[in-house]
C-alpha cells in the first residue's frame, strides 16, 4: 500500500467516480471498505492521516454500551453487540475479550448492577464474549491487587471486547485498498463541483505534498468527516444548520503498576453521568472518560485542567495507590460526533446512534455512531449512496470480510500481536538489517523495523504518523515519544528521500504536538 501508487491510480487519471469520500476515520474508511467489496469504484481522501481526529483517540473499547442500556436504547446495544462479535471474528489479530469488574462498596450494588449486566449479556445472543458472575470481596481482590480495599464488599465480572482503534484503521484502509479503493492522505478537499442543474458532481481537491490541484468527478459525494462534517456541509451550503453537537473527552495513561492484571475497572456512575473506564493497553494503564460539551472542533483537542483533576479524582476513589499528576504519562482529548438533539445542555445523554443526511445538493452526510458499529453504519451509508447515484443495486458482504492482518498467530510475540499477518514483513526488515531490530527506546517496545514498515506499506509520511497512529507511542508516554522523533525522522527521510531540513523541521513540528500531551 503505498502512495505514490494510489496518487497514479486516483488523481492522474481522469475518470468518473461511484463514489467520492471526504474523511479518512472509521467511518469513512469503513464506507471505502464496504463500496469497494460491492465493486464501486470508490475514492477516499483525508487531508491529514488516517485516523488524525476521533479514530485515534477512543477507549479503545469494542462494545455494546452499558450506558445505553440504562438509557432504554436496547435497539443501539444490540446492534453493538452484534458487530462487536462481527469485529472479533474478522479481525482476531486486533480484537479480543476483556473481563471488566464493577467494583461494590454497599450491599446493594453488586446484586443491582448483576442483574443489568446479566441482561447485558444476554442481549449479544450467539456473540457472547464471557459469563457475568457476581465476586465475592477475596474473589475481587485476587483479580484486582491494587483495587481500594476500605470497605469492598465484592464486584461483578462482565466481558466486553478491547482493541487498537488506529492499528484496526490502518488494517481497514489495506482491506479497503485489496478490494479496489483508492485511499489518499494528506490531499484536502477544497471545494465542490456543480453540474448545471446544481446538483454535486464532483470535488476539486488539493495534494498537500505537491500543492497540484485536481479536479475529480463522482457520481455521489459522501461527508464522513465525523465531528468535522458541518464544515464540509457549508461548503455545499453556507446557510446549512449544524448537525453535529460535539463533545470532548480525555484519557489519561499511566504505567501498568496502577492496574497489574488483565482485568479492567468499569465505574458506572461518575459525578459527570459518564461510565468511567480503567484498562489494561499495550503493558501501561488508561483511564477515563469524561463529557463535556464543546463549541469548536479543532484538529488537536486539549485536556482542561478540570478534566485532568477530575479523572485523578476519580481514579483515586477506586485504586489503593491513587494516580497524582506526576504519574501521568500521556493526555489525550477526543470529540464525539453526536448528532444534535434537544437542547444540547447534557452531551452524556445523547445517542451514540448514527443519522444520513441529503442536502438540496445531493451531499450525503453521514454522522454520529461510534467505533463499534462502524461496519454497520457503512452498509447504511453505502445502500443510500447507491440509491442516490443510481447505481445498481449489490449486497453488502462485510459481515463475512476478513480484515487485512486477521490471520493470528499465537506464537507472535506480544510486541508484535497487533500486525497479525503483517508481522513477517516487519520481522524480515529487521533480519535484513539487524541495527532496525532494536527498541528506538527503552520505555517503549517499537523498533526501527515498525517504521521502515509504516513508511513503505502503510503510508506514513510524517513523525507523527509513525509516532501517533501507526505505533502508539505518543498516547502511551509522550516523553519517551519526544526522545524518538529524532531517530524516527532519520528512519523516515531515509525512506523518502528528503533533507535534513525536512527532518529538522519533522522533529520540531512533533515536539510541539507531543507537548499538548503532557500534563505539567
Amino acid at each position: 500500500m503505498k502512495r505514490e501508487e494510489m496518487l497514479q491510480r486516483g488523481l492522474y487519471q481522469r475518470k468518473v467516480w461511484d463514489m467520492v469520500i471526504i474523511g479518512g476515520g472509521a467511518t469513512g474508511v469503513g464506507v471505502a471498505v464496504d463500496a469497494a467489496s460491492r465493486g464501486y469504484d470508490v475514492l477516499l481522501l483525508e487531508q491529514h492521516d488516517f485516523g488524525k481526529g476521533t479514530s485515534s483517540r477512543s477507549t479503545k473499547l469494542v462494545h455494546g454500551g452499558v450506558r445505553y442500556l440504562e438509557q432504554g436504547n436496547i435497539s443501539l446495544v444490540m446492534e453493538a453487540l452484534k458487530e462487536r462479535g462481527l469485529l472479533r471474528k474478522n479481525a482476531p489479530h486486533l480484537v479480543h475479550d476483556l473481563a471488566f469488574v464493577v467494583p461494590s462498596y454497599t450491599w446493594w450494588e453488586s446484586p443491582f448492577y448483576g442483574f443489568g449486566l446479566k441482561v447485558y449479556n444476554m442481549l449479544s445472543g450467539r456473540y457472547r464474549f464471557g459469563p457475568t458472575s457476581r465476586l465475592s470481596r477475596e474473589e475481587m481482590l485476587k483479580r484486582l491487587p491494587n483495587i481500594k480495599t476500605d470497605g469492598l464488599k465484592g464486584g461483578v465480572v462482565y466481558y466486553d471486547g478491547q482493541f487498537d482503534d488506529t492499528r484496526l484503521l490502518i488494517n481497514l484502509v489495506a482491506t479497503a485498498a485489496e478490494q479496489g479503493a483508492v485511499l489518499l492522505n494528506y490531499v484536502e478537499v477544497t471545494r465542490l463541483r456543480r453540474d448545471v442543474d446544481g446538483f454535486l458532481c464532483g470535488v476539486i481537491a488539493r495534494d498537500r505534498e505537491s500543492c497540484q490541484e485536481y479536479d475529480i468527478a463522482a457520481k455521489v459525494v459522501i461527508n464522513a468527516t465525523g465531528a468535522f462534517c458541518d464544515g464540509v456541509r457549508r461548503i455545499s451550503d453556507p446557510n446549512s444548520t449544524n448537525l453535529i453537537a460535539p463533545s470532548q473527552g480525555i484519557h489519561l495513561v499511566f504505567d501498568r503498576s496502577f492496574l497489574p492484571s488483565d482485568t479492567a475497572i468499569m465505574v458506572p456512575h461518575t459525578p459527570d453521568g459518564r461510565v468511567m473506564f480503567a484498562i489494561p493497553w499495550h503493558n501501561h494503564t488508561l483511564v477515563g472518560t469524561t463529557d463535556i460539551a464543546i463549541t469548536d472542533t479543532p484538529i488537536e483537542p486539549r485536556a482542561t485542567e478540570d478534566e485532568i483533576n477530575f479523572i485523578l479524582e476519580t481514579a483515586g476513589r477506586y485504586l489503593e495507590r491513587p494516580p497524582t499528576r506526576a504519574d501521568v504519562l500521556s493526555v489525550f482529548a477526543g470529540i464525539r460526533p453526536l448528532v444534535r438533539a434537544g437542547d444540547g445542555k447534557s452531551t452524556a445523554k445523547l445517542s451514540r446512534d448514527h443519522t444520513i443526511h441529503i442536502d438540496s445538493s445531493g451531499l450525503l452526510t453521514i454522522a454520529g455512531g461510534k467505533w463499534t458499529t462502524y461496519r454497520n453504519m457503512a452498509e447504511d451509508c453505502v445502500n443510500h449512496a447507491a440509491t442516490l447515484a443510481q447505481l445498481d443495486e449489490r449486497l453488502c458482504v462485510t459481515k463475512n470480510l476478513a480484515v487485512h492482518g486477521s490471520v493470528y498467530e499465537a506464537s507472535l510475540p506480544y510486541e508484535l500481536a497487533h500486525y497479525g499477518s503483517d508481522s513477517r514483513t516487519i520481522r524480515e526488515i529487521a533480519n535484513s538489517e539487524r541495527e532496525l531490530a532494536g527498541k528506538l527506546n527503552a520505555a517503549l517496545p517499537y523498533t526501527g523495523a515498525e517504521v521502515i514498515f509504516a513508511v513503505r506499506h502503510e503510508m506514513a509520511r510524517t513523525v507523527e504518523d509513525v509516532l501517533a497512529r501507526r505505533t502508539r507511542a505518543l498516547f502511551l508516554n509522550a516523553r519517551a515519544a519526544i526522545e524518538m522523533a529524532l531517530p524516527v525522522a532519520a528512519l523516515i527521510a531515509r525512506e523518502l528521500s528528503r533533507d535534513e531540513a525536512w527532518q529538522r523541521e519533522q522533529i520540531l513540528d512533533f515536539q510541539r504536538l507531543a507537548r499538548g500531551y503532557l500534563v505539567g
